[in-house]
């Protein structure tokens, strides 16, 4: 088939290559149009090809891809057509109060994978515009039970146009070549080590995290590793107030895929306590490297603790995470238990078995009366 994989702004670089990669490995023609990425390097192409046509001009600034977007979403609309794509799968639509009606100019199908169901901090109007968007595609892609059920339930989609494929595990993560250890990994010896990694953003509950630090035991450390899209003094200044600062370190700034391993690897917990999800990168990241995993019973989450590999904790409540960290934390049998379940739910959950799983989607797609 020839498939065209649409990631606008750049939102998911890490997925949007192993998605290509994948599908490219079974024989597909793949094309990934999406912007360039400016806070680091992005993987090379594997057996696909990269195009980033989109936001040209001025792409670090938000108000000038808002007055391409409509241009170069029309221009690819045009391209796939004259290519005859079999298939369009979006993986994210930036202002979809618009992409609701360029969709309407790509050829059919078109796919869209509703990574976050309900888009999170974003512009004014685009939360009411997306169920329209996530109807207006003939099909829509989540990665859990869970969000298959919002995707019927706040978006009115027919639960014949949702499809559950997981996310997958980032495995190639685990054979990049290894750089010098990063400098906040410095006389950790002895310590253990508590991961968050990713943007930091609000609902993603990093402040619940410091304060369950306070309750662990002395020698743990928590590590906050990635881009802030908020302001860590406030997590800096209750760290001070809570008597902990020595055991927090920040490093907020992107992390090239050389530094991941080290990170994963040194961590005795990865800890996600987000106040809201469908499903995350961050934990297919945990899983490819078996780490134990606390994770908020959010989303899709609990799905992954029915294979064993992760403990659950009340979601928004400092005091339930404080005790799950302290038990896990001091429970190291039970973090052996964790990895291993953790381990083999990312060979079950391979790319290969998920681009398996979207090229049997599309071929039913291309097998039905076109909208």
């Amino acid at each position: 088939m020839r498939v065209t994989v649409v990631d606008p702004p750049a939102y998911t670089p890490p997925y949007d290559h192993a998605l290509c990669a994948a599908l490219a490995d079974r024989g597909h023609e793949v094309t990934l149009a999406t912007s360039h990425f400016r806070f680091g390097e992005v993987p090379e192409p594997h057996g696909y090809r990269r195009d980033e046509c989109f936001y040209r001009l001025a792409p670090g600034s938000a108000a000038a891809k808002a007055v391409q977007h409509p241009a170069d979403m029309l221009r690819l609309a045009r391209r796939a057509r004259g290519a005859q794509d079999d298939v369009v799968h979006f993986q994210w639509l930036p202002i979809p109060n618009l992409d609701r009606l360029l969709v309407r100019r790509f050829p059919r199908p078109v796919v869209l994978t509703a990574h976050d169901v309900t888009p999170r901090e974003v512009r004014a109007g685009a939360r009411g515009g997306m169920p329209a968007a996530l109807r207006a595609v003939d099909a829509v892609v989540v990665h859990s039970r869970a969000g298959a059920e919002r995707v019927s339930a706040e978006a009115g989609v027919q639960a014949e146009r949702i499809h559950v494929i997981p996310h997958g595990a980032f495995t190639h993560l685990t054979r990049m070549p290894q750089g010098p250890a990063p400098p906040a990994l410095a006389g950790l010896e002895g310590r253990r080590v508590v991961l968050f990694f990713g943007l930091v953003r609000p609902y993603k509950g990093v402040d619940l995290l410091v304060e369950a630090l306070a309750g662990a035991p002395d020698d743990a450390v928590l590590l906050v590793v990635g881009m802030p899209r908020m302001s860590l003094a406030p997590l800096e200044r209750r760290a001070r107030e809570l008597g902990i600062a020595d055991r927090m370190r920040l490093v907020p700034r992107f992390v090239p895929d050389t530094d991941v391993a080290a990170y994963f690897r040194r961590a005795d917990v990865v800890a996600l306590p987000y106040r809201e999800i469908e499903q995350s990168g961050v934990l297919y990241t945990a899983l490819a490297f078996g780490r134990p995993l606390l994770l908020s019973a959010v989303g899709g989450f609990p799905e992954i603790a029915e294979h064993g590999a992760a403990r659950l904790f009340e979601p928004g409540s400092a005091a339930s995470l404080r005790t799950a960290l302290a038990e896990l934390l001091d429970d190291e049998a039970a973090r052996q238990e964790l990895s291993r379940a953790a381990a083999a739910l990312a060979e079950l959950h391979s790319w290969e078995r998920v681009a398996a799983l979207t090229e049997d989607l599309y071929s039913r797609l291309l097998e039905e009366p076109r909208r």
